[in-house]
Protein backbone atom coordinates (compact mmCIF):
# COMPACT_ATOMS: atom_id res chain seq x y z
CA UNK A 1 0.00 0.00 0.00
CA UNK A 2 1.50 3.22 -1.06
CA UNK A 3 0.60 6.25 1.13
CA UNK A 4 1.10 9.99 -0.01
CA UNK A 5 1.53 12.43 2.99
CA UNK A 6 0.18 16.02 1.20
CA UNK A 7 1.22 19.35 2.60
CA UNK A 8 -0.69 22.05 0.99
CA UNK A 9 0.72 25.82 2.58
CA UNK A 10 1.54 29.12 2.02
CA UNK A 11 4.77 30.73 3.62
CA UNK A 12 5.66 28.28 6.11
CA UNK A 13 9.04 28.07 5.55
CA UNK A 14 9.79 28.18 9.57
CA UNK A 15 8.30 25.52 10.01
CA UNK A 16 7.91 23.21 6.87
CA UNK A 17 11.27 21.67 7.68
CA UNK A 18 10.40 20.10 11.18
CA UNK A 19 6.63 19.30 10.05
CA UNK A 20 8.29 16.90 7.53
CA UNK A 21 10.87 15.56 9.66
CA UNK A 22 8.05 14.29 12.25
CA UNK A 23 6.32 12.76 9.91
CA UNK A 24 6.52 8.58 10.78
CA UNK A 25 8.91 6.63 8.02
CA UNK A 26 7.07 3.28 8.14
CA UNK A 27 3.37 2.63 9.36
CA UNK A 28 1.49 -0.59 9.90
CA UNK A 29 0.08 -2.08 6.43
CA UNK A 30 2.02 1.08 4.54
CA UNK A 31 4.92 -0.18 2.29
CA UNK A 32 5.48 3.22 0.98
CA UNK A 33 5.04 6.80 2.57
CA UNK A 34 6.31 9.58 -0.04
CA UNK A 35 5.40 13.14 1.15
CA UNK A 36 3.96 16.02 -1.23
CA UNK A 37 4.43 19.79 -0.32
CA UNK A 38 2.10 21.57 -2.47
CA UNK A 39 3.44 25.32 -2.44
CA UNK A 40 0.79 27.83 -2.97
CA UNK A 41 2.35 30.64 -4.20
CA UNK A 42 4.70 30.98 -0.96
CA UNK A 43 7.60 33.76 -1.39
CA UNK A 44 9.45 32.79 1.64
CA UNK A 45 11.37 29.73 0.72
CA UNK A 46 8.96 27.03 1.32
CA UNK A 47 9.53 24.71 -1.54
CA UNK A 48 13.46 24.64 -0.90
CA UNK A 49 13.29 24.27 2.81
CA UNK A 50 10.84 21.63 2.23
CA UNK A 51 13.37 20.22 -0.82
CA UNK A 52 16.18 19.95 1.84
CA UNK A 53 14.23 17.56 4.25
CA UNK A 54 13.46 14.75 1.28
CA UNK A 55 9.74 16.11 0.25
CA UNK A 56 8.49 16.35 -3.24
CA UNK A 57 7.14 19.75 -4.18
CA UNK A 58 5.01 21.24 -6.36
CA UNK A 59 4.49 24.90 -6.81
CA UNK A 60 1.83 27.19 -8.01
CA UNK A 61 3.41 30.17 -9.57
CA UNK A 62 0.60 32.52 -7.49
CA UNK A 63 -2.04 31.55 -4.86
CA UNK A 64 -4.51 30.38 -5.94
CA UNK A 65 -6.51 29.19 -2.47
CA UNK A 66 -6.19 26.29 -0.25
CA UNK A 67 -9.36 24.57 -2.36
CA UNK A 68 -6.78 24.63 -5.60
CA UNK A 69 -3.99 23.56 -3.83
CA UNK A 70 -5.96 20.52 -2.17
CA UNK A 71 -7.40 19.46 -6.29
CA UNK A 72 -3.21 19.70 -7.41
CA UNK A 73 -2.50 16.95 -4.17
CA UNK A 74 -4.96 14.74 -5.78
CA UNK A 75 -4.49 15.00 -8.94
CA UNK A 76 -0.39 14.09 -8.18
CA UNK A 77 -2.25 10.99 -5.73
CA UNK A 78 -4.25 10.14 -8.45
CA UNK A 79 -1.71 10.09 -11.63
CA UNK A 80 0.72 8.52 -9.30
CA UNK A 81 -0.92 5.50 -8.63
CA UNK A 82 -1.18 6.02 -4.62
CA UNK A 83 -3.69 4.09 -2.88
CA UNK A 84 -4.19 6.80 -0.30
CA UNK A 85 -3.33 9.87 0.65
CA UNK A 86 -3.56 12.38 4.04
CA UNK A 87 -3.40 16.18 3.87
CA UNK A 88 -2.39 18.07 6.64
CA UNK A 89 -1.53 21.72 7.48
CA UNK A 90 2.73 23.26 7.53
CA UNK A 91 2.40 25.26 10.42
CA UNK A 92 3.22 22.82 12.80
CA UNK A 93 -0.40 22.40 15.07
CA UNK A 94 -1.01 18.85 14.21
CA UNK A 95 0.37 16.37 15.51
CA UNK A 96 2.70 13.36 12.59
CA UNK A 97 2.15 10.81 14.62
CA UNK A 98 -1.59 10.79 14.38
CA UNK A 99 -1.28 10.06 10.78
CA UNK A 100 -1.11 6.22 11.97
CA UNK A 101 -4.86 6.87 13.15
CA UNK A 102 -6.11 8.40 10.27
CA UNK A 103 -5.00 5.69 8.19
CA UNK A 104 -5.97 2.68 10.34
CA UNK A 105 -9.92 2.83 9.16
CA UNK A 106 -8.38 3.10 5.64
CA UNK A 107 -6.24 -0.05 6.36
CA UNK A 108 -9.10 -1.86 7.62
CA UNK A 109 -11.60 -0.98 5.11
CA UNK A 110 -13.65 0.89 7.91
CA UNK A 111 -13.78 4.47 6.50
CA UNK A 112 -13.66 6.25 2.63
CA UNK A 113 -12.77 9.24 3.87
CA UNK A 114 -11.54 10.18 7.61
CA UNK A 115 -11.20 13.42 9.19
CA UNK A 116 -9.34 14.21 12.45
CA UNK A 117 -11.53 15.99 15.02
CA UNK A 118 -10.13 18.96 17.23
CA UNK A 119 -14.06 18.81 19.36
CA UNK A 120 -14.88 14.69 19.26
CA UNK A 121 -12.70 14.28 22.65
CA UNK A 122 -14.33 16.77 25.21
CA UNK A 123 -10.83 16.40 27.51
CA UNK A 124 -8.70 17.39 24.67
CA UNK A 125 -10.57 20.52 23.45
CA UNK A 126 -8.10 23.00 22.33
CA UNK A 127 -7.53 26.36 23.79
CA UNK A 128 -8.95 28.72 20.83
CA UNK A 129 -10.15 31.73 20.66
CA UNK A 130 -13.77 31.89 21.17
CA UNK A 131 -15.22 33.32 18.15
CA UNK A 132 -13.35 30.88 16.22
CA UNK A 133 -14.48 28.02 18.64
CA UNK A 134 -18.67 29.12 18.09
CA UNK A 135 -17.96 29.97 14.05
CA UNK A 136 -16.41 25.91 14.07
CA UNK A 137 -19.71 24.33 15.98
CA UNK A 138 -21.71 26.74 14.06
CA UNK A 139 -20.49 25.37 10.74
CA UNK A 140 -20.24 21.55 12.37
CA UNK A 141 -24.06 22.16 13.06
CA UNK A 142 -24.94 23.32 9.89
CA UNK A 143 -22.93 20.69 7.85
CA UNK A 144 -24.42 17.48 9.59
CA UNK A 145 -28.38 19.21 9.07
CA UNK A 146 -27.37 19.46 5.63
CA UNK A 147 -26.57 15.58 5.06
CA UNK A 148 -28.24 14.14 7.79
CA UNK A 149 -25.54 12.97 9.91
CA UNK A 150 -23.13 14.39 13.08
CA UNK A 151 -20.53 15.32 12.83
CA UNK A 152 -18.23 17.58 15.63
CA UNK A 153 -15.42 19.01 12.83
CA UNK A 154 -15.87 19.86 9.62
CA UNK A 155 -13.06 22.40 9.19
CA UNK A 156 -10.26 20.77 10.60
CA UNK A 157 -7.49 20.43 7.64
CA UNK A 158 -5.80 16.89 9.06
CA UNK A 159 -7.58 14.03 6.58
CA UNK A 160 -7.38 11.10 5.18
CA UNK A 161 -8.84 9.49 1.76
CA UNK A 162 -8.73 6.03 -0.04
CA UNK A 163 -7.77 5.76 -3.80
CA UNK A 164 -11.33 5.59 -4.23
CA UNK A 165 -12.27 8.67 -2.72
CA UNK A 166 -9.50 10.53 -4.85
CA UNK A 167 -10.73 9.05 -8.09
CA UNK A 168 -14.02 10.31 -6.89
CA UNK A 169 -14.02 13.90 -5.96
CA UNK A 170 -14.46 16.45 -7.92
CA UNK A 171 -14.61 19.72 -5.57
CA UNK A 172 -14.83 23.53 -7.13
CA UNK A 173 -14.11 25.76 -4.52
CA UNK A 174 -11.06 27.50 -4.52
CA UNK A 175 -11.04 29.65 -1.03
CA UNK A 176 -11.12 26.00 0.53
CA UNK A 177 -12.23 22.80 0.26
CA UNK A 178 -13.05 21.64 4.31
CA UNK A 179 -16.84 21.37 3.89
CA UNK A 180 -17.12 21.35 0.57
CA UNK A 181 -15.41 17.83 0.45
CA UNK A 182 -17.98 16.60 3.47
CA UNK A 183 -21.10 17.34 1.01
CA UNK A 184 -19.74 15.40 -1.54
CA UNK A 185 -18.63 12.87 0.23
CA UNK A 186 -22.29 12.16 1.64
CA UNK A 187 -24.18 12.74 -1.60
CA UNK A 188 -22.01 9.73 -2.58
CA UNK A 189 -22.65 7.54 -0.17
CA UNK A 190 -19.19 7.41 1.35
CA UNK A 191 -18.36 6.18 4.75
CA UNK A 192 -16.95 8.83 6.91
CA UNK A 193 -15.04 8.58 9.62
CA UNK A 194 -14.23 10.96 12.52
CA UNK A 195 -10.99 10.47 14.54
CA UNK A 196 -10.49 11.92 17.38
CA UNK A 197 -6.91 14.30 17.10
CA UNK A 198 -4.50 17.22 18.85
CA UNK A 199 -4.09 20.24 17.93
CA UNK A 200 -1.84 22.65 19.32
CA UNK A 201 -2.12 26.79 18.69
CA UNK A 202 0.87 28.84 18.73
CA UNK A 203 0.11 32.06 20.41
CA UNK A 204 0.02 35.32 17.74
CA UNK A 205 0.22 32.78 15.01
CA UNK A 206 -2.24 34.18 12.28
CA UNK A 207 -3.78 32.00 10.04
CA UNK A 208 -3.40 31.76 6.57
CA UNK A 209 -7.07 30.91 5.75
CA UNK A 210 -9.46 32.39 8.26
CA UNK A 211 -7.39 35.71 8.47
CA UNK A 212 -10.74 37.49 8.45
CA UNK A 213 -13.60 35.78 10.44
CA UNK A 214 -16.72 37.62 8.17
CA UNK A 215 -15.00 36.69 5.03
CA UNK A 216 -13.46 33.05 5.81
CA UNK A 217 -17.86 32.85 7.04
CA UNK A 218 -19.04 34.41 3.89
CA UNK A 219 -16.44 32.48 1.38
CA UNK A 220 -17.43 29.37 2.99
CA UNK A 221 -21.28 29.53 3.15
CA UNK A 222 -20.69 30.37 -0.68
CA UNK A 223 -18.90 27.31 -0.99
CA UNK A 224 -21.54 24.92 0.68
CA UNK A 225 -24.69 26.76 -0.39
CA UNK A 226 -23.42 26.09 -4.37
CA UNK A 227 -22.24 22.61 -3.15
CA UNK A 228 -25.87 21.27 -1.38
CA UNK A 229 -27.16 23.14 -4.97
CA UNK A 230 -25.39 21.25 -6.80
CA UNK A 231 -25.82 17.79 -5.11
CA UNK A 232 -29.13 17.96 -3.90
CA UNK A 233 -31.05 20.91 -6.44
CA UNK A 234 -34.69 19.47 -6.31
CA UNK A 235 -34.31 20.10 -2.42
CA UNK A 236 -32.16 23.17 -2.33
CA UNK A 237 -34.63 24.67 -5.26
CA UNK A 238 -37.89 23.38 -2.99
CA UNK A 239 -36.72 25.10 0.18
CA UNK A 240 -36.16 28.37 -1.54
CA UNK A 241 -40.49 27.61 -3.00
CA UNK A 242 -41.45 27.00 0.38
CA UNK A 243 -39.79 30.03 1.66
CA UNK A 244 -42.18 32.31 -0.54
CA UNK A 245 -45.09 29.71 0.07
CA UNK A 246 -45.48 30.01 3.73
CA UNK A 247 -45.73 34.17 3.09
CA UNK A 248 -47.91 34.34 -0.11
CA UNK A 249 -50.07 31.00 1.47
CA UNK A 250 -50.89 33.59 4.94
CA UNK A 251 -51.71 36.92 2.56
CA UNK A 252 -54.19 34.65 0.16
CA UNK A 253 -55.97 34.02 3.47
CA UNK A 254 -56.12 37.70 4.84
CA UNK A 255 -57.48 38.77 1.47
CA UNK A 256 -59.78 35.60 1.07
CA UNK A 257 -60.65 35.89 4.94
CA UNK A 258 -61.38 39.65 4.74
CA UNK A 259 -63.78 38.68 1.71
CA UNK A 260 -65.67 35.92 3.53
CA UNK A 261 -66.30 38.37 6.65
CA UNK A 262 -67.54 41.73 4.39
CA UNK A 263 -68.21 40.09 0.91
CA UNK A 264 -65.77 42.86 -0.71
CA UNK A 265 -62.07 43.10 -1.32
CA UNK A 266 -61.61 46.65 -0.85
CA UNK A 267 -59.20 47.56 2.09
CA UNK A 268 -56.86 43.91 1.13
CA UNK A 269 -56.46 44.60 -2.19
CA UNK A 270 -52.23 44.47 -1.70
CA UNK A 271 -53.09 41.37 -0.07
CA UNK A 272 -53.74 39.79 -2.59
CA UNK A 273 -51.31 41.15 -4.79
CA UNK A 274 -48.97 40.15 -2.54
CA UNK A 275 -50.17 36.87 -2.23
CA UNK A 276 -50.17 35.80 -6.12
CA UNK A 277 -46.53 37.48 -6.46
CA UNK A 278 -45.35 34.96 -3.40
CA UNK A 279 -47.34 32.24 -5.06
CA UNK A 280 -45.23 33.12 -8.43
CA UNK A 281 -42.45 32.86 -6.84
CA UNK A 282 -43.37 29.51 -5.10
CA UNK A 283 -43.68 28.14 -8.78
CA UNK A 284 -41.04 29.13 -10.18
CA UNK A 285 -38.73 27.54 -7.86
CA UNK A 286 -40.74 24.38 -7.87
CA UNK A 287 -40.02 24.43 -12.00
CA UNK A 288 -36.66 25.27 -11.45
CA UNK A 289 -36.02 22.24 -8.74
CA UNK A 290 -37.47 19.73 -11.29
CA UNK A 291 -35.41 21.63 -14.23
CA UNK A 292 -32.39 21.39 -11.95
CA UNK A 293 -33.17 17.80 -10.77
CA UNK A 294 -33.11 16.71 -14.62
CA UNK A 295 -29.87 18.40 -15.02
CA UNK A 296 -28.35 16.48 -12.07
CA UNK A 297 -28.82 13.21 -13.81
CA UNK A 298 -26.78 13.81 -16.57
CA UNK A 299 -24.18 15.71 -14.35
CA UNK A 300 -24.49 12.15 -12.37
CA UNK A 301 -23.33 10.13 -15.55
CA UNK A 302 -20.27 12.42 -16.33
CA UNK A 303 -18.93 11.96 -12.58
CA UNK A 304 -19.65 7.87 -13.36
CA UNK A 305 -17.93 8.03 -16.89
CA UNK A 306 -15.30 10.31 -15.86
CA UNK A 307 -14.24 7.96 -12.46
CA UNK A 308 -14.45 5.28 -14.67
CA UNK A 309 -11.38 7.06 -17.19
CA UNK A 310 -9.41 8.48 -13.85
CA UNK A 311 -9.39 4.62 -12.87
CA UNK A 312 -8.67 2.69 -16.26
CA UNK A 313 -5.91 5.65 -16.58
CA UNK A 314 -2.29 4.47 -16.57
Amino acid sequence: MKLLVTIPCLNEAETIGQVIQLIPKTIKGISQIDILVVDDGSDDGTSSEAVKVGAKVVKHHKNFGLGQAFRTAVNYAVENEYDMMVSMDGDGQFNAIEIESLVRPLNHDQGDFVTGSRFANKESIPNMPRVKMIGNKLMSSLISMLIGETFHDVSCGFRSYTKKTLLKLNLHGNYTCSQETFLECAAKKMNIVEVPITVTYFKNRESKIARSIFKYTFNTLGIILSGYRDYVPLRFFWLIAFFFFVPGFIFGAIFFGHYIITGVFTGFLFAGFTSAFLFGLTAVFLLLGILADMLDRIRLNQERILYHLKKSKK
